[in-house]
């Protein structure tokens, strides 16, 4: 081991098994800089293309493919199960209180067995070890992380780096405290996990582990760091929310804060997008899938999007403030974005122009790159042929991002997607939802105890039509108690009371297939009236009461939105009867999903939110358990 890597272990405050690894490795060599790591993704500075694999039971298993391209590293898996998320990959390996199935459970034995076996596999390699920081809040102190991995995983090593960023020890004015350890072992895929994406993790007395046994940064890097910060934050009494935010000024410089909620494919991404428009400028509200027929809003000028978070908004006690809004700044330094709705040439153009012409190299995951070309992003890889894959990425430094905001920001409207099928009277389904809806506070914890997956989710490898990402959607990437986590939510509700709360739809409403228009046009409308308090006269109760309020009217710079966007049971291809059937699937999976909730440790407001919901409540009902 070299002077420097003895200089800076010795500035690392550590348990000591992972010094023991580390110091017993084959060479373990510590990257404090981005540019560095950038050359290692390729094997050496000098490589074109570089394919990532390992030896599994004596044969040699490629598992990744990397070109370097004129703006980046285009990245392809070489198994398409390996391109999106397996929402089955989290396991717990410790013995402290989880609500999460333990390896025990799945694999038949002890996860200490294979936790030295990995200790063992990497004391074979080649080391890359990485520092980074947990979050990023306004205090003193933070929680400080290590990234073990093997060196030719240089496009995981980069990717992690541009997620968190990456510290140069020697640099701090102090010693880094490790909090949480990521070990990489991409061949225990195979040799232990039948091909199956696994992450472990693993709750020490001194030491969060995540143990990442493939190389799809998503489980096992991204979502692995925000499982370690929700289990810091379940211990201090803090939330970090599954959440993109945006500053929304309008063409009058009125700023509002917006947050928007969901499961996966929910919109967040879409929050920090500009509005997609037709050739002619024109914005398309819908597509009848009934008779073909479309439906257009002029609107002239956009807001200004200025991006805080994109997927990770931490709400840490620190940083209320006491005004009564919630107060988010951002847990990440890049951005995970997908960009499966991006299929042709201008249809963002914003995007496409960070992108194409990027400040620093880019790493691109799941889209066509050849060496020395520019990767496109809506060139996206096929899973099969003529089959595009539905979650091509980049991971976007938000350094590179023009506006983005720094610090933390007071939430004014915090909003729930979720992706709708179609409904129609011959066939209804939960697509009910309207182009906005008004949630009373009550309500809106439901929907995040429930958090819809929804209709044909790009991000992740199963595809049923309704199943739930539980508490405030991050449930998937949680290590501890379901209920704790649902406790801390209403408390963060009843605690900021000036924060309200709506629901958008995307893919459908009703009979009319609208893509993402129903988020963005409503953050149009919402930033231009501002937060003012809606009149009673404004406001109709939904024919349904889990979907609160719809609006009686709503503008948007002099143009009327169609009623039947507003109202799905008087679209004439649904009607009432449809509209109810619908009401009726929707109902009857609130009841289901809730009942994992409803425990003794469930605080008391809470109870009687659930027991309204199981009584079939109005919306009434739901004000007056938490004022709206």
């Amino acid at each position: 081991m070299s002077e420097r890597e003895n200089e800076i272990f010795d500035r690392i405050v550590v348990s000591d098994h992972v010094r023991t690894l580390l110091r017993s490795a084959r060479s373990c060599r510590f990257v404090g800089d981005r540019s560095t790591l950038l050359n290692l993704v390729l094997g050496n500075s000098l490589n074109k293309t570089f394919d990532v694999g390992y030896d599994v039971d004596g044969r040699f298993v490629k598992e990744v493919h990397v070109a370097r391209c004129k703006n980046g590293f285009a990245v392809n898996y070489l198994d398409p199960y390996m391109r999106r998320r397996d929402p089955e990959c989290m396991l717990i390996g410790d013995d402290r209180p989880s609500d999460k199935t333990r390896f025990e459970e799945r694999q038949g034995n002890k996860f200490s067995v294979v936790r030295e076996q990995t200790f063992s596999w990497l004391k074979d390699q080649d080391l890359i070890v990485t520092a980074f920081t947990l979050g990023a809040f306004e205090r003193d102190e933070g929680y400080g992380g290590l990234l073990v991995a093997p060196a030719n995983a240089g496009f995981f090593i980069a990717g992690l780096a541009d997620l968190q960023g990456i510290l140069d020890i020697p640099q701090l004015n102090e010693k880094f405290t490790v909090h949480t350890a990521v070990f990489l072992a991409p061949p225990f895929r195979h040799t232990h996990f039948g091909g199956k994406q696994v992450v472990v993790h693993n709750r020490l007395q001194d030491l969060y582990e995540i143990f990442s046994f493939n190389l799809y940064p998503g489980p096992s890097a991204k979502k692995g760091i925000y499982g370690a910060l929700l289990s810091i934050g379940e211990s201090e009494k803090w939330l970090t929310l599954h959440a993109s935010t945006a500053q929304v000024v309008t063409p009058y410089d009125n700023i509002t804060t917006i947050m928007h909620e969901g499961a996966s494919g929910s919109g967040k991404s879409e929050l920090l997008e500009q509005v997609h428009r037709e050739e002619d400028g024109r914005l398309m509200l819908g597509e009848n899938t009934i008779n073909g027929d479309c439906k257009y809003l002029t609107l002239p000028r956009g807001c200004l999007i200025q991006p805080v978070t994109d997927d990770m908004a931490m709400c840490h006690t620190s940083v209320q403030d006491g005004n009564g809004y919630v107060v988010a700044c951002d847990a990440e330094q890049a951005w995970f974005v997908r960009l499966n709705h991006i299929s042709r040439y201008g249809t963002d153009p914003h995007l496409e122009r960070i992108t194409v012409h990027p400040d620093e190299p880019l790493i691109f995951l799941n889209l066509e790159g050849a060496p020395d070309a520019t990767c496109l992003i809506w060139e996206h890889i096929e899973d099969k042929p003529g089959i595009a894959c539905p979650n091509p990425r980049v991971i976007l430094p938000r350094r590179l991002v023009p506006h983005s905001v720094e610090g933390s920001v007071e939430v004014q409207l915090r909003n729930f997607g979720i992706r709708a099928p179609a409904c129609t009277k011959e066939n209804p389904t939960y697509g009910i939802v309207g182009y906005l809806h008004m949630l009373p506070p009550a309500l809106a914890w439901l929907w995040r105890l429930v958090a819809p997956r929804g209709h044909a989710n790009p991000s992740i490898t199963e595809s049923k039509a309704l199943t739930s990402e539980g508490v405030g959607s991050y449930w998937p990437f949680a290590s501890g108690k379901i209920v704790d986590h649902a406790n801390l939510l209403l408390r963060q509700i009843i605690a900021t009371p000036e924060t309200r709360f709506s629901l958008t739809p995307n893919q459908h409403v009703g009979a009319w297939k609208v893509s993402f228009m129903p988020q963005w046009v409503s953050r149009e409308y919402m930033a231009r009236r501002g937060m003012a308090k809606f009149k009673p006269s404004q406001l109709v109760k939904s024919r349904c009461s889990l979907l609160g309020y719809t609006l009686k009217s709503m503008q948007v710079e002099g143009s009327i939105i169609p009623r039947e966007f507003l109202r799905v049971d008087e679209q004439p291809e649904v009607g009432a009867e449809g509209y109810d059937r619908g009401a009726a699937i929707l109902a009857g999976f609130f009841k289901q999903e809730l009942k994992k909730y409803f425990s003794s440790d469930l605080d008391q407001t809470g109870r009687r939110i659930i027991e309204c919901c199981n009584d079939g409540g109005s919306v009434d009902d739901y004000e007056s358990l938490i004022a709206m």
